[in-house]
């Protein structure tokens, strides 16, 4: 049985110098990360993790180094405070391994508390920390310290794939009344532009399709057209649960009758969104949470039938080059698990994958295009050309499989904001029999 501690005096338990691993974003332990927080003796603690969600002053004490495979809003302030921040690149489905390699000797996470038979449900996050958590609970110079809240969901796994910890696994159990974050801004009225970019991009998804949607207003508004119009018989196979699976599970939208594997439930790895959704996800056997190397491996995603994936950018070149995770060369979120959905559904010719972005954004108060001639030198690209499929703006839409890349320009100038079409085109002329669009 574990000792059951709190959470400061779990927090003691981890050396000056010592390797600690996490879940991303909504499976981190609130209560035992503030309270390590609050140590001043750390010399050399080297944290593993990905989106952070908890206030704490541990990332900003000087001996702590964090190693993360996805930057959210806190990553980024603390990089910018000077904090001791580093960015992995990884694809979401190889955290496992990297997480394995590297082998921390303290793993954490949060969870439900234990059930009359023992098990602690992993309540909104699998991903890839679910291996780990098992191996440091077996190995005896190992700590897996568990903080336990009845403010969270418990969810399910399915079959081997249990999606819980057994109390006998846990060497450290804490009790808190810590409650997950909340994602803001989920009830936030989408832009004219979203709601354009959502109308073209429903037209990809024929009833009886297999989603996969990403978070965010765009995603959003196209799972409320998907909830209001007369398609359905949709299934769900996503690494995000988000609110816009919910509010298509409630419109009787979701029946994951026509996938052709886990048909019955719809297939995640984490969840976040809003209180709403946390309190639906609470003992619902309709959505299953299985490891992240299992959910986004594009062998299981293309064994889906009529694949339809739905992800954003934030820019976009003639060649068909995406960048989605860094502004300016500079880390702004993460290659997640976008990558792995957009090569998953490539294996299948009736799968499609989409990009949606608007097609502009201002800066210093000028517009500029999303949509580029070409990239500039030190550019970050996140999806390679030969990958891309369509490429969704409020203007249109543009199918790039298969073109070359003059006719890739040329349909991309299309979707532009028309004070950027001009330059696009020459740029795409350029780019025939295989030039460089570079004048």
């Amino acid at each position: 049985m574990p000792e059951e501690l709190t959470a400061e005096q779990a927090a003691a338990r981890l050396e000056t110098a010592d390797t600690l691993g996490m879940p991303l974003g909504p499976g981190q332990p609130p209560a035992f990360l503030r309270a390590l927080g609050d140590r001043e003796d750390l010399t050399d603690l080297r944290v593993y993790g990905a989106l952070l969600a908890v206030l704490t002053e541990l990332f900003s004490r000087p001996g702590v180094h964090y190693l993360s495979g996805f930057f959210g809003p806190l990553e980024r302030a603390l990089r910018d405070a000077g904090a001791n921040v580093e960015f992995a690149p990884a694809d979401f489905r190889r955290f496992a391994p990297l997480l394995e390699r590297q082998r921390p000797r303290v793993m954490t996470t949060v969870a439900t508390p234990p059930d009359a038979d023992g098990w602690c449900s992993l309540s909104l996050h699998a991903g890839g920390t679910i291996g780990e958590l098992h191996r440091a609970g077996a190995d005896p110079d190992r700590l897996l310290v568990v903080e336990v809240s009845d403010a969270y969901p418990r969810t399910f796994g399915l079959g081997e794939d249990r999606h819980a910890l057994h109390v006998d696994e846990i060497d450290v159990l804490v009790h808190s009344t810590e409650v997950p974050l909340a994602l803001p801004g989920g009830d936030a009225p989408p832009t004219e532009v979203d709601k354009a970019i959502a109308r073209h991009a429903v037209d990809f998804v024929p009833s009886g399709a297999t989603l996969q949607t990403g978070i965010g207003s765009i995603p959003n508004q196209i799972a409320t057209l998907l909830a209001e119009g007369g398609g359905g018989d949709y299934g769900l196979h996503s690494e995000m649960f988000t609110d816009g699976c919910m509010h298509l599970h409630r419109a009787g939208k979701i029946t994951n009758a026509r996938k052709g594997q886990y048909d019955g439930v719809s297939v995640t790895t984490f969840a976040f969104g809003s209180t709403e959704l946390y309190a639906w996800l609470d003992g619902n056997s309709e959505v299953v949470f299985l490891p992240v190397e299992i959910v986004n491996s594009p062998e299981v995603i293309a064994a889906n039938n009529d694949m339809v994936s739905i992800n954003g950018a934030l820019a976009i070149d003639i060649q068909g080059q995406v960048v989605a995770d860094t502004i300016s060369g500079n880390q702004f979120s993460g290659i997640g698990g976008a990558e792995d959905f957009v090569a998953g559904a490539g294996l299948e010719l009736s799968d499609r994958s989409l990009i949606c972005l608007p097609s502009t954004f201002e800066k210093d108060g000028r517009l500029q295009s999303r949509i580029v001639p070409w990239f500039g030198p030190g550019t970050v690209i996140t999806t390679p050309r030969h990958q891309v499929d369509v490429i969704v703006s409020e203007y249109g839409v543009a199918e790039l499989e298969g073109r070359t890349v003059r006719e890739r320009g040329e349909a991309l100038a299309a979707i532009a904001h028309p004070q950027f079409r001009d330059e696009l085109l020459a740029a795409a002329e350029r780019a025939s029999k295989g030039r460089s669009p570079v004048a």
